[in-house]
C-alpha cells in the first residue's frame, strides 16, 4: 500500500522545489565586489595586512569582480585633506592601490598613483596661499577704513569684515571643485588601466 503524505509534508516538498528552482548562484560578481569592498575596508583599518593575499584567494573567475570592489573603495577614500587622519588616510589608500596594480601587472597606474599623491599635496599649498591672498586683501580694505579712526594696523583682522566668512567660503568651494576634478580624473584613468572600468 502507497504510503500518503501529510499536507505539510506535501507543502515542504513543493517550497523545497521552488527554492531550488529560484536560487541566484552564490559567487555572482555583486557579492564578489563586495567582497572585495569589505576586504579593501578591513585594509584601510589595519585590520588586513596584505590585502592582494587576501584578494588573491578567490576563484578566477571572482577575481576581476573582487578586486574591482577593493579598488573602488580604495579610490573612495582618497580625499582632499582637510586634516592629517584624512591625508594618512588617502596615503593607505593610494599605497593599497598600487598593491593591487602590481598584483594584476599594471605598473603604469603607479604613475597615475604618483600623480594623485602630488595632488593631494599641492592642495594643501595651494589652500594655504589663496587663503593668505583673502585675508590680505581684506586686511587691506579693512586698514582703509579704519585708517582715519584711530585704529592700531595690529588690532585689524581679516575676520572682522563682513564678507570674510562668504568669501573664504567661496574660494575654498572654487578650490576644492579644481582639486576634485583633477583627482576625478586620475581615478577613472586608475580603473581604466587595471581593466576593472
Amino acid at each position: 500500500m502507497a504510503e500518503i503524505k501529510s499536507t505539510m509534508d506535501l507543502v515542504m516538498e513543493r517550497m523545497a522545489r521552488m527554492t531550488a528552482n529560484t536560487a541566484e548562484p552564490v559567487n555572482n560578481d555583486e557579492d564578489n565586489e563586495k567582497i572585495g569592498m569589505k576586504a579593501a575596508a578591513a585594509y584601510l583599518d589595519n585590520t588586513l595586512a596584505d590585502l592582494t593575499q587576501e584578494l588573491g584567494q578567490h576563484p578566477p573567475e571572482a577575481q576581476k569582480a573582487v578586486f574591482s570592489g577593493a579598488t573602488k573603495i580604495l579610490l573612495r577614500n582618497v580625499l582632499l585633506p582637510r586634516d592629517e587622519r584624512l591625508q594618512e588616510r588617502s596615503d593607505s589608500a593610494l599605497n593599497g592601490i598600487i598593491t593591487i596594480a602590481q598584483a594584476l601587472n599594471a605598473a603604469e597606474v603607479s604613475q597615475v598613483c604618483a600623480e594623485l599623491q602630488q595632488i593631494l599635496q599641492q592642495y594643501n599649498q595651494h589652500k594655504d596661499q589663496v587663503t593668505q591672498q583673502v585675508e590680505e586683501a581684506m586686511r587691506g580694505q579693512l586698514e582703509q577704513q579704519y585708517a582715519g579712526r584711530g585704529v592700531d594696523p595690529s588690532q585689524i583682522r581679516a575676520s572682522m569684515h563682513p564678507k570674510y566668512n562668504e568669501e573664504m567660503s567661496k574660494v575654498h568651494q572654487d578650490l576644492n571643485g579644481q582639486y576634485i576634478q583633477a583627482m576625478d580624473q586620475r581615478k577613472d584613468m586608475i580603473m581604466q588601466q587595471l581593466g576593472l572600468a
